[in-house]
């Protein structure tokens, strides 16, 4: 009989034996130690000094900060922008994500850039083509002046750069699931009758809830904390064009650490609400079947 061929794969690791791989205790101890040395140095510490300074001088001082109509208007103008720019975002993520996903066309790949572009601008940058098309100097400045319309240094100029920089949250969340899954249910439901309204609400929305969702909390949290665009395009009019980030920075700039604190702990506070939406939508995500 021809001699049995040995069978060039290596065996299992019996169950309950230590993986071949697996590094001494010390070291991943070591590793893990570092890990949550290092996250507390630098996120951990400063997140809890926040909170140190907003309520150093009492309860009271703290909720006085928010007394002040500015920080209100603040309040109230970072909400609108937020409320505006991450349904806009919805809308264009689904449709990018669903044209990269289901169609091949000429362009694609301009299209993918595109979206990626915020990433790789910084944001004062993108502020500044804002100015420099809307501006009173820029290309459409003299025009909009003449039908008095008003973009820089006003609402408009702030939900444009906003939108500018958190485009990419829902599209780039969704587009590499949408590849994952293809697009045969799809088919199948058009064959079997179904409109296209009644394929993307019943078949393809379903499938990727969870990360949209997840994109929609990023594009949000990204909306009501961005500083860099907006500050270019706002003026940093007290009261009207002041976002809970500009008006930090202004408390700040003028000594008021306990209302500059105050503010900022909502942010922080957002912060802390996003990571946890984030990890149970990203837990619910994967414990789908």
């Amino acid at each position: 009989m021809p001699r049995q061929l040995q069978n060039p794969v290596r065996p299992a690791v019996a169950r309950g034996a230590a993986s071949p791989l697996a590094e001494p205790a010390w070291v991943r101890w070591l590793l893990i130690a570092a890990a949550l040395g290092f996250l507390a140095l630098f996120l951990g510490l400063p997140l809890a000094a926040v909170f140190i300074e907003a309520f150093r001088k009492g309860v009271s001082t703290y909720l006085a900060a928010f007394e002040d109509p500015d920080a209100w208007a603040a309040i109230k103008l970072t909400l609108l922008t937020a409320g505006i720019a991450v349904p806009l975002n919805l809308v264009f993520g689904l449709a990018a994500a669903w044209c990269i996903t289901k169609f091949d066309f000429r362009g694609k790949s301009l299209l993918i850039t595109f979206i990626d572009l915020p990433f790789a601008v910084s944001p004062v940058i993108s502020g500044l083509i804002y100015v420099l098309l809307f501006g009173a100097q820029g290309w459409f400045g003299p025009w909009l002046a003449a039908h008095d319309i008003k973009i820089i240094f006003a609402v408009p100029g702030i939900v444009l750069a906003s939108i500018f920089v958190t485009f990419p949250f829902v599209a780039r969340e969704l587009i590499p699931l949408m590849q994952s899954q293809g697009s045969d249910e799809e088919e199948a439901a058009v064959s079997l009758g179904a409109t296209g309204w009644q394929t993307f609400w019943h078949v393809t929305l379903p499938n990727v809830r969870w990360a949209l969702l997840y994109g929609v909390i990023l594009c949000n949290a990204r909306a009501m904390g961005e500083f860099g665009a907006v500050s270019v395009v706002s003026g940093h009019i007290r009261g009207k064009t002041n976002t809970l980030p500009l008006h930090v920075e202004i408390l700040y700039n003028e000594y008021n650490f306990v209302a500059a604190f105050a503010c900022a702990s909502l942010l922080a506070f957002l912060a802390i609400v996003t990571l946890v939406l984030k990890s149970i939508i990203e837990g619910r995500h994967l414990s789908k079947p």
